[in-house]
């Protein structure tokens, strides 16, 4: 059932992208993203309370988007330090919706490998996102292997490009976003251990991007807090609750 899902959604997306016409524009292009965080956060689960380097490559061609993403631990705090504790391996497209200005849909499939531990699994995604005001978007994965849930992620976001000039050839951007992650019962009871559908996370970011040496960088300052008074209560990831911790973003486009 979990293989025969994964590849049908595959052979929706590649004969997605072969039903496109090809144009000048659609060249393949190529994505790098090197971060730094002072903790690993992940829909409100703690999943490293110290330092941690992610870095992934994504490759695309037209709407579709093939991406592989890591994250190694930097300290012993796991006891896994200088080790990959995590690597996903994700395919999606993305379009416009026909009809409907501004709105934008994104259809994929995510796989998440752990090394250290048992439990790969693997998500369907899809969703929507609003070019107005805000950015308004919502997305919804639904594990189809170790959890069979569903998580669905509201997210609200706004950029300006220049704020200040560090040198008139350097302008400082900046980047607000805020999401909220709702998990259902199945979600719930095999991340947490609690079951019943729960408003799980609270997320705020605020980044201040600039481009250096042809990179953008972007220092970032995050805040987590988990909702439910039950997933605080159940003490699946770390005593805490609320998370502060900071990052450091490097991307670059080819």
């Amino acid at each position: 059932m979990t293989t025969r899902a994964a590849a049908m959604l595959l052979s929706i997306l590649i004969t997605a992208t072969l039903a496109q016409p090809v144009r000048a524009e659609q060249a393949v292009g190529l994505e790098l993203t090197a971060d730094f965080y002072s903790k690993y956060i992940w829909r409100g689960q703690n999943l490293n309370d110290d330092y941690a380097f992610q870095h992934g490559a994504a490759i695309t061609f037209g709407g579709l988007t093939a991406a592989v993403w890591g994250s190694l631990d930097l300290t012993n705090y796991s006891g896994n330090s200088g080790e990959f504790t995590e690597v996903d391996y994700s395919l999606d497209y993305s379009g416009d919706v026909p009809g409907i200005d501004g709105l934008s849909f994104l259809v994929g499939v995510i796989h998440y490998h752990f090394p250290s531990i048992a439990g790969d699994t693997t998500e369907l995604y899809w969703g929507f996102a609003l070019d107005a005001p805000l950015n308004p978007s919502v997305t919804v994965y639904h594990d189809i292997d170790e959890i069979d849930g569903t998580y669905i992620s509201f997210g609200l976001s706004h950029s300006i490009d220049r704020i200040i000039e560090l040198t008139p050839n350097m302008p400082v951007g900046l980047e607000i976003g805020a999401s909220l992650g709702i998990g259902s019962s199945d979600y719930n009871k095999g991340y947490w251990g609690v079951s019943g559908i729960r408003a799980n996370d609270l997320a705020f970011s605020i980044a201040f991007p600039m481009e250096i040496a042809g990179w953008t960088f972007a220092p970032s300052i995050n805040y987590v807090t988990l909702v439910s008074d039950g997933l605080r209560k159940s003490d699946a990831y770390a005593k805490s609750s609320d998370y502060f911790f900071t990052g450091l973003s490097l991307s670059k486009s080819f």
